[in-house]
């Protein structure tokens, strides 16, 4: 043992400082998912496809093309298989948005849409003034 720590002593240290010095991140990293509601035609073949049950798409008017996608990021186990199973390519995982830690069980439930259907929606369910997380 102490022939180890002899060794140690005179070697560059291993640790890394993350998140001080953070790495590139490898290109086919499945991060956080990301929806286009002018694409979607609300078939909801992802929310089926979907393992975890993460994904609801939510349809306020079918002919008008008013759509709106909440997101369950605690629930989803990044398998991509809503990715797959679009026919509209309109679901697309991040490789830049991975470090998804939070202290409150709220920023994992993310509301897609357009801000006036994300709005119409969370007044519907009881939410008044819930800021949408991204549209």
């Amino acid at each position: 043992m102490l022939k180890d720590v002899l060794r140690s002593f005179f070697r560059k240290p291993i640790t890394e400082k993350y998140p001080f010095e953070k790495r590139v991140t490898p290109e086919r990293t499945r991060g956080m998912l990301h929806w286009n509601p002018e694409a979607c035609t609300g078939c909801g073949l992802c929310a089926k496809d979907c393992p975890a049950d993460a994904i609801e798409v939510i349809t306020l008017d079918r002919k008008a093309k008013q759509f709106v996608l909440r997101y369950h990021v605690d629930r989803c186990t990044f398998c991509s298989q809503c990715v797959q199973s679009c026919r509209f390519n309109c679901l697309q995982m991040s490789n830049q948005e991975w470090e998804l830690a939070a202290t409150s069980k709220e920023a994992f439930t993310v509301t897609y849409g357009k801000d006036e259907d994300v709005d119409k929606f969370l007044e519907k369910i009881g939410r008044p003034n819930a800021a949408p997380a991204a549209s």
